[in-house]
């Protein structure tokens, strides 16, 4: 019987706790990608963007475990967070300002040739953004992070207390983007109930790297 694994557990980033924030070392991860501009809630790029990402997924799943005896748990949707000016997150929470890579994690013997492969198979399925996905790799490395519990919409004052005063009271400072994974499902779990890790990576402040 093929062990079932489940990255989750197996890698430290995909833990944090709900009112505290870790500095955590993220290594460097494979993921889908599918890059996309503006209100999540609104128009269909990133419904389309979502839909192209899920059953890819599983095709590349579903591949690891026949043809390599590789099995493991999907991963959760992912998602990469930016705007020219990052208050468009905590202060105007201005969706229409956001640009977006959606993301789910894959194990890094999955290659481009399998996944070229499952996209292959996939195509016939015509999911609308498909040919837009792209496996590569992200490099996050130091990171600040946090559990948040509840509706994506009350994460702007938990973001604020990281961007604002944890993150530079650490002598840290903000250098990637924003980066969110999304544990719980948001079409059955009530919004208030929603499990995020927030996560923010970072790198020593100006004065600290005076010092």
């Amino acid at each position: 019987m093929t062990n079932k694994i489940d990255f989750k557990t197996e890698i430290d980033a995909y833990r944090a706790r709900r009112g505290r924030f870790s500095v955590v070392d993220v290594p460097d991860l494979q993921y889908l990608m599918i890059d996309g501009h503006g209100d999540p809630n609104t128009g269909r790029a990133f419904t389309d963007a979502a839909e192209a990402l899920y059953p890819l997924a599983y095709r590349v799943k579903f591949a690891s475990k026949r043809n390599l005896g590789r099995d493991y748990v999907v991963m959760p949707l992912e998602g990469l967070w930016w705007a020219d000016d990052m208050d468009a997150f905590t202060a105007s929470r201005d969706k229409s300002r956001w640009d977006w890579t959606l993301m789910i994690m894959v194990p890094d013997w999955i290659d481009q040739e399998m996944f070229a492969d499952a996209a292959g198979q996939l195509a016939k399925d015509r999911p609308r953004r498909l040919h837009e996905v792209r496996l590569g790799w992200l490099s996050e490395g130091r990171c600040v992070q946090t559990l948040h519990v509840g509706s994506y919409d009350d994460e702007a004052d938990v973001l604020a207390r990281m961007h604002h005063e944890f993150i530079p009271d650490n002598g840290l400072r903000l250098v990637g983007k924003h980066h969110e994974i999304y544990l719980s499902d948001s079409r059955k779990v009530a919004p208030q109930r929603l499990r995020t890790i927030l996560r923010q990576p970072v790198g020593a402040s100006v004065s600290a790297d005076l010092r």
